[in-house]
């Protein structure tokens, strides 16, 4: 990843984009950024992060509750990824964007990846600052999702020749998977049924292994499953047919973790440990059913 916030010149020539906006802050400050993959290579993406709405600060004076103003709605972050390497002409940018159109899975494919190296500048900050609260964004949950080509000058600028709105970026959910959950939630907060803590830590290591790290998700692999096969082992109401295949699955992730204290795991050790994350998932939402409350 590049050093942070750099000037880069701009170009009349169209260069493609994938444009994000999300409520509130994202953690980096407003700028662009530019991702390497090693200091002096090659620009694998151009991220520039713009605050929307930002709510004017005014001096504050204490003020009767029926005399406050209502509060300013919370600010939008636009986050514009641009493609470094320009397209040789308006017709080849029109071209690629015309073929995306025609093919929604193309295009949200290319939205996903554009979440993804977002992310990391995100996740990058995160570090950086020390600041476990920066969120991790997604796809999925971006206010809206648009592709599309501009000049260097346009897109470093938030603004585009030609865009479109990537129709299926958030996922439609069904009546039934919204009330699910909420029956669900209403037992933890109830106080019927406590949390289980290694669900928390499986959509953890599902986070990581959709955002492309697999040192993390190894390692919260490891710790996910060896949470997941206490609880099923202490758990005398349910009897998981899934506790068998996640037993064979502990030596490969912890091998995989292993590897992950040093570098990445071999691309066969990834394989298994996002194999061995898919089959918790699975068997997490196996024992919410038997519970009579199925789980996402």
């Amino acid at each position: 990843m590049g050093s942070g916030r750099e000037r880069t010149g701009v170009s009349d020539k169209p260069f493609r984009f994938v444009q994000l906006d999300y409520a509130g802050t994202l953690g980096p400050a407003d700028g662009r950024y530019v991702l390497r993959d090693e200091p002096g290579g090659p620009p694998r993406r151009v991220v520039v992060l713009t605050t929307l709405d930002r709510p004017s600060r005014r001096p504050r004076r204490a003020r009767r509750a029926r005399d406050a103003e209502p509060s300013s709605p919370p600010p939008t972050t636009r986050a514009t990824l641009i493609d470094p390497a320009a397209a040789g002409s308006e017709e080849e940018a029109r071209g690629w964007l015309s073929g995306l159109r025609s093919d929604s899975e193309a295009m949200n494919a290319v939205v996903a990846q554009a979440a993804r190296e977002l992310n990391a500048l995100v996740r990058a900050h995160r570090v950086a600052a020390g600041d476990p609260f920066s969120p991790h964004v997604s796809a999925a949950g971006a206010l809206v999702a648009r592709v599309g080509h501009g000049s260097g000058e346009e897109v470093a600028d938030g603004r585009f020749s030609e865009a479109y709105e990537a129709p299926g970026h958030r996922r439609r959910t069904r009546r039934r998977e919204l009330l699910e959950p909420q029956e669900r939630l209403t037992r933890f907060v109830g106080g019927h049924r406590p949390m289980p803590a290694s669900e928390e830590l499986v959509l953890r290591a599902r986070i990581d292994v959709e955002a492309g790290r697999p040192r993390e998700a190894a390692l919260q692999a490891r710790v996910a499953l060896e949470a997941l096969l206490a609880e099923l082992e202490d758990d005398e109401t349910y009897s998981s047919p899934d506790r068998g295949d996640l037993a064979e699955a502990r030596t490969g992730v912890s091998e995989a973790a292993n590897a992950a204290l040093r570098g990445d795991p071999s691309g066969a050790a990834q394989a298994h440990v996002s194999d061995a994350v898919a089959l918790m998932a699975k068997a997490v939402r196996r024992r919410a059913i038997a519970e009579g409350v199925p789980s996402r």
